[in-house]
């Protein structure tokens, strides 16, 4: 089961490091090694050659000797970290002592060309192979399971591969008998008296199909079919709204599930962990969720908080880091895609002004990497590799809807962040919640189960909702807004609604919406005016998933700007748009259908206000619609059974697009016909744009193009996506 000590360390140090550029500094103030000593003095690189003297052995040392030197100097002080393998134990947490006085910086960095890796990992030992037979394990792994006695709880575990799964039952749908959050109505035998059932978990997608739950197994009725869970799932247990034969319930962490290679269970009360091996290297449980906090004065009910500032990490690498569990007292955010002021994420930065984290990796952990909480501005998040994690990449989380806004002008640049959301499905690359003025620019995310960006705050509806409620309700800040009742509108709102003028821009995405449906590469709903979703590349969203768009406004979206993005075979939707948002200048090419095929949706109206200008429209299949609209949902009416009011694009400012349908001509022709007689499109063209090479993604423009004549901008891939830093 062990591997030869210099095999795993070339496992864990070869994972994929981020280039990036030396900083000037190649001395540092203070050095911290796996070969030093917290007795030494931290000023040498190396121990010396009479071992009396060297760098320090511990982040936290050498975090007090900085505090110490401050004392005696103004300048920035620099702590380089060398190479190799630091356990943590507890959580590292720097305050308003750490901050650089005046304009210095303080920096922690990886010593120039070494990568010091940051775990929570404990290692097991003593394994020994299960010998007779146990208790419930499936035949197929007789002889194949170990054994180790274990005093800690733990939800996730690794080896020199990375994460290892969980023993997962085959997936089934619920049953709609129940209709609630807490208990399942199962169908026949997919449920057993487990040997394990203190400890076995369910993992639900819950009647929608944007979200997955973890939820402890509380009590299991057999005559009854019924399961109790300890938490509530975030919507209903029943069958999924619009994927009624998918599988939507999992049972993980029992004996009678593990049939696999690499698959681990762990049983509590007989104080053991089995496990199936897929290779031979040592084994890690977790122990930390956070390993860095930043944590500045925060007066969370009042209106001033004290930030900890000129902070700054470059260089590190974070792995190993347990997975979050939902509390009956959490805060969601929207539709429980994470939660509000929580330790889910390897570094935290809660209460911070211009605070650095770059050039750091982020790998095989339950949680998230990197969250922004509460009072956070002027920070930057820039260079990142974030991969394979449970949870999301990076999350900005402001406060909750009210008059405190102290989250705001963030920068999120040049980070690649992919295979992430591992095991909360819905959790997305970067998310924006009550943040506002952030410039998302230059990131990488891609092969995500969900949506890749979203920018979200609170919808207008749960301002009179039950205050007690998990999502959204608990994070209104009751004591700065008013008290709301049934006529509330979103005018009403928006001053309280802080994910406003924020930049998304020169982003590439692509395989996003990998296993959940109703999502979206980009995606808005619940904010402030004044978004700007521009330059973005978005291609190869290829699974088949429903109700997707490559970029989404959602219900009551307002002030939004979707201008000069280029969006390349993607399933279901391009963009969807509603209100009075702006459609500017964007290439939808190729979308494909089945499901739907619709290259520009509109779904709440009046679009009053909005524009849809100089886009191109560039369809390889006759089966396509370029533009669908919402009708009235019953003879008379101006609303659908949602009660959202009639969208057409007759009622925006729809002009100057070409509509091309490669195989049929004629398709955009009768469609700038129909258009023209409701005094929209008249000067809209269905024309060949001619592009250089669509059908394999080279959409500049040729000379002479018609798009160019119309005032189309051409879009410059060659600006979008990660920046090569290192030169």
């Amino acid at each position: 089961m062990k591997l030869p000590l210099i095999i795993i360390l070339t496992l864990i140090l070869g994972c994929r490091s981020i280039d990036y550029k030396k900083e000037p500094e190649l001395k540092a103030d203070f050095y911290v090694s796996t070969q030093g000593s917290d007795d030494w003095s931290g000023t040498l690189e190396n121990p010396n050659s009479a071992g009396t003297d060297g760098p320090f052995a511990t982040l936290e040392r050498a975090r007090d000797a900085v505090r110490d030197l401050k004392k005696n100097t103004s300048d920035d002080i620099v702590v380089f970290i060398r190479e190799g393998i630091y356990t943590l134990e507890k959580t590292v947490v720097f305050g308003l002592e750490d901050s650089g006085k005046g304009e210095s910086t303080i920096t922690y960095a990886a010593y120039p060309g070494e990568i010091p890796v940051f775990s929570s990992g404990k290692e097991i030992t003593g394994w020994e192979k299960v010998t007779g037979k146990l208790p419930g394990l499936p035949d197929v792994a007789d002889g194949k399971v170990w054994e180790a006695n274990v005093s800690d709880r733990f939800l996730t575990l690794y080896d020199a591969e990375g994460m290892l799964p969980r023993a997962q039952s085959e997936g089934f749908i619920a049953e709609e008998k129940t209709n609630s959050k807490s208990r399942l109505h199962f169908p026949d035998e997919a449920f057993k008296n487990y040997t394990n059932m203190e400890d076995a978990e369910i993992k639900v997608r819950p009647h929608h199909a944007w979200i997955t739950n973890m939820l402890p197994v509380e009590s299991f009725n057999a005559s009854e079919q019924t399961v109790k869970t300890s938490i509530d799932a975030t919507y209903a247990m029943n069958v999924l709204h619009f994927l009624k034969e998918t599988k939507n319930i999992w049972v993980e962490n029992v004996i009678e599930e593990l049939d696999k290679p690499g698959e681990w269970v762990l049983n509590t009360k007989a104080g053991k962990v089995y496990l199936w091996p897929r290779n031979k290297s040592a084994v890690w449980a977790p122990r930390l969720l956070e390993f860095i906090r930043v944590e500045g004065d925060i007066d969370k009910k009042g209106p001033k908080d004290v930030p900890v500032r000129n902070l700054h990490f470059r260089g590190l690498t974070f792995k190993h880091g347990e997975r979050y569990t939902l509390t009956k007292d959490d805060a969601g955010l929207q539709h429980d895609w994470d939660m509000f002021d929580k330790d889910n994420a390897l570094v935290r930065f809660r209460g911070t002004e211009n605070c650095v984290i770059e050039q750091c990796h982020f790998l095989d952990s339950g949680s998230g990497a990197i969250r922004v909480d509460l009072h956070g501005m002027d920070n930057k998040i820039s260079g990142n590799h974030i991969e394979h994690m449970g949870g999301a990449g990076i999350l900005i989380c402001g406060y909750g809807p009210g008059t405190k806004d102290v989250n705001k002008r963030n920068l999120v640049y040049n980070n690649e962040i992919h295979d992430i959301g591992k095991i909360y499905w819905h959790s997305p690359g970067i998310f924006l919640w009550q943040s506002g003025e952030n410039r998302i620019a230059n990131n990488l995310i891609h092969h995500t189960d969900y949506t890749a960006i979203i920018l979200s705050g609170c919808m207008t509806d749960f301002f009179k909702k039950n205050p007690n409620g998990r999502e959204l309700t608990r994070t209104i800040r009751r004591n700065e807004v008013p008290e709301f009742t049934d006529d509330i509108s979103l005018e009403d709102v928006l001053p309280y609604l802080h994910t406003k003028d924020n930049i998304v821009e020169y982003n590439e995405i692509h395989h996003a919406m990998q296993r959940l449906g109703d999502g979206n590469a980009i995606y808005i709903r619940g904010s402030g005016k004044g978004n700007h979703i521009r330059r973005n590349y978005i291609h190869h969203m290829m699974a088949d998933m429903i109700m997707q768009a490559a970029i989404r406004t959602d219900g009551g979206q307002t002030g939004t700007y979707i201008t000069e993005n280029l969006i390349y075979k993607a399933t279901s939707q391009g963009i969807l748009t509603k209100l009075d948002n702006k459609v500017e200048n964007n290439v939808v090419a190729d979308i494909i259908a089945p499901p739907r095929g619709y290259f520009l949706s509109v779904r709440e109206g009046p679009l009053t206000g909005g524009t849809i200008k100089r886009n191109i429209f560039y369809s390889l299949s006759a089966s396509d619609t370029f533009i669908d609209e919402l009708p009235p949902g019953k003879e008379g009416s101006s609303e659908d059974r949602r009660g959202r009011s009639l969208a057409r694009a007759m009622d925006a400012d729809t002009d100057y697009n070409i509509y091309f349908c490669k195989p049929d001509i004629d398709k955009g022709v009768e469609l700038i016909k129909k258009n023209q007689k409701n005094g929209v499109d008249m000067n809209s063209l269905s024309v060949d744009p001619m592009f250089v090479d669509p059908e394999n993604g080279d959409f500049r423009f040729k000379t002479g193009s018609p798009a160019i004549e119309m005032g189309i901008v051409p879009i410059d891939l060659s600006k979008i996506g990660l920046i090569n830093t290192k030169k």
